[in-house]
């Protein structure tokens, strides 16, 4: 399983960027889905998680109304978008797939049940 992960980049407060990330080796549709994210000095964090299941889809209160998750079986792309980014949003971004279903588990969007992860895309927000 490959995942590779594009988009990254400097842009400017309120600005907005769309993440992607081709995965090879599965079937994105039969995979739970999810966008981490790791700022300097600060723990791996979960930003978005769609499970495979039941399309059960949780974003963490930082991002909620700004960031969109999403993916696209024909291309076995998943994306992120991210709108009204805030300086708080600069990370390295990591996109992961997983083969189970896990949203009946309380804090399920989480690094511990994700198996296969893409190699991570820079964010700056920044003026």
């Amino acid at each position: 399983v490959q995942l590779q992960a594009s988009g990254g980049g400097l842009v400017q407060p309120g600005g907005s960027l769309r993440l992607s990330c081709v995965v090879s080796g599965i079937n994105l549709d039969d995979s739970t889905i999810g966008w981490f994210r790791q700022a300097p000095g600060k723990e791996r964090e979960g930003v978005s998680c769609v499970d495979y299941a039941d399309d059960r889809t949780y974003y963490a209160d930082t991002v909620k109304g700004r960031f969109t998750i999403s993916r696209d079986g024909a291309k076995n792309t998943m994306y992120l978008q991210m709108t009204s980014l805030k300086p708080e949003d600069t990370a390295i971004y990591y996109c992961a797939t997983d083969p189970g279903y896990y949203s009946h588990i309380s804090g399920w969007c989480s690094l511990k049940y994700f198996e296969n992860w893409g190699q991570g895309t820079e964010v700056t927000v920044s003026s």
